[in-house]
């Protein structure tokens, strides 16, 4: 892990190698994504954050936690989550601008027919028509291509957006249920403590009245009481907490979400492994949609200097004209062509200040998709980092609870020999029950570490995901 940290400054010196090539090539064309998608893959193989991760494919890696509840809380969240479905229909209204824009290759007009009955004095007349009008601008110089890849690039980021959301939809719903049957656990353990320090004031009271036992001994332990008894309502709200971001998350109420207590959920054996993780981070969608958002930029930014030169365009009607009669018995065909060229000279200067804003724009679009891929591979080496660290410190809240355990075993053995007070019996017991509930929030934390590692190394699973929505 030490080695992963160490290439972090080398990562940061060869992304911009990595993006600048997008930034000079797409200044004269729209970006060859594919390509950049390409060069990501390569820089990513170089910097080799996750290679010790090789293992198993880990589409649909919630199921490895084995919960039926689990796995029919992603399926409700990624059905009925609201903001998901927005950017959902979002993106339908971007393809149907997609569509809109490459009509514009197309000649454009319609159809008008009419009549009309006119009188001047004694004198009437009537005359019909019906007319074809057409309008064809002609592309020759790429304004309208340009027009279209900004479009298709649109599309493609709303479409990265979509994608993002399922990741957050689905991390989300893993961590509030791993959090809500954590809190159900450390719940039963205040519950387990409460017990003991009860029957320790029973024991206690009865030793004050026969003069055995001093009334600071009781008063300590009902002050310990006090104190996990003060703990039940914080527990309860973080549960009821926990439910209700998962509502939110399924497109429910809160008082319709009900789950099963799965406290084993925290002991089951749920490794982080990815089959192909520098993919997992190339493909992640905030990098693709950084890269579509730079193409969409570039392409305005195209058409903004197109717009310098003339539009060249085909106009021309055909149509029928039947004088004296409402009907078409006695016409005469009409048909005109025109071409036309149309050059905005005098509104130049408004022209090269729209260019030189969309070509600013355009540079700003490069600078974000260069800090998206370092933040993308600088968090992932983070996630990584995490993970090793909860994962020691789990190891070291299950060594102490151990320790304590044995602890608490050697001091009721002492104390049924009469060799310690009933109060170091009662301290054991307290110990062994606090180093269990900091053993039970380090193996949250190790948990809540591993769903971060698979939302930050997302882009196989996700692309899985949007395939399988499909």
């Amino acid at each position: 892990m030490t080695k992963l940290v160490n290439k972090t400054l080398k990562t940061r010196l060869t992304i911009s190698a990595v993006v600048v090539a997008a930034f000079l090539s797409g200044c004269a064309s729209k970006i060859d994504t594919l390509s950049e998608q390409n060069a990501i893959n390569e820089f990513v193989a170089k910097a080799a954050v996750a290679e010790q991760l090789d293992g198993a494919d880990e589409t649909s890696w919630w199921k490895g936690l084995g919960s039926s509840q689990l796995d029919l809380l992603v399926t409700q969240g990624l059905a009925n989550n609201h903001d998901l479905q927005t950017s959902q229909l979002t993106l339908k209204s971007a393809l149907a601008r997609l569509g809109e824009q490459k009509a514009q290759y197309l000649p454009q007009g319609g159809v008008e027919i009419g009549a009309k009955r006119s009188g001047l004095g004694d004198v009437n007349s009537r005359q019909s028509s019906a007319n074809l009008a057409l309008d064809w601008q002609l592309d020759l110089f790429g304004r309208i291509t340009a027009l279209v890849d900004a479009a298709n690039a649109s599309a493609m980021s709303q479409a990265e957006q979509v994608r993002l959301l399922q990741i957050e939809v689905v991390s989300a719903v893993v961590k509030g249920f791993v959090s809500y049957q954590g809190n159900v656990e450390k719940q039963h353990i205040v519950a387990l403590q409460i017990e003991a320090l009860e029957q320790s004031i029973e024991v206690l009271q009865a030793r004050v009245d026969e003069g055995v036992a001093s009334e600071l001994d009781l008063n300590r332990t009902m002050a310990q009481l006090r104190q996990q008894q003060a703990l039940v309502p914080a527990f309860e709200y973080a549960k009821y907490r926990d439910l209700s971001t998962l509502a939110v998350l399924t497109g429910r109420l809160t008082q319709h979400v009900e789950l099963n207590n799965e406290r084993a959920i925290l002991e089951h054996q749920f490794e982080v492994a990815f089959n192909e993780p520098n993919n997992a981070i190339a493909l992640r969608p905030d990098i693709s949609r950084a890269l579509y958002d730079f193409s969409q930029a570039n392409s305005l930014s195209v058409a903004a200097s197109k717009a310098l030169l003339p539009d060249i365009s085909l106009s021309g009607f055909a149509g029928v004209v039947s004088l004296g009669s409402n009907g078409f018995s006695d016409t005469q065909q009409q048909w005109q062509v025109a071409p036309q060229i149309k050059w905005s000279l005098l509104s130049y200067p408004a022209l090269l200040a729209q260019r030189d804003a969309q070509q600013f724009l355009s540079e700003a679009a490069y600078s974000d998709y260069q800090q998206v891929v370092l933040k993308a591979v600088n968090e992932s080496e983070l996630s990584l980092q995490l993970l090793t660290n909860q994962a020691q410190q789990k190891r070291f809240a299950d060594d102490r609870y151990s320790f304590a355990n044995k602890a608490f075993l050697q001091a009721q053995a002492m104390y049924e020999e009469g060799q310690i007070p009933y109060l170091e019996l009662l301290d054991a017991r307290q110990d062994v029950l606090i180093a269990q509930e900091n053993a039970v929030d380090s193996t949250i934390s190790s948990l809540l570490a591993k769903v971060n590692a698979y939302q930050s190394f997302n882009g196989r699973w996700s692309y899985a995901l949007s395939n399988t929505k499909k």
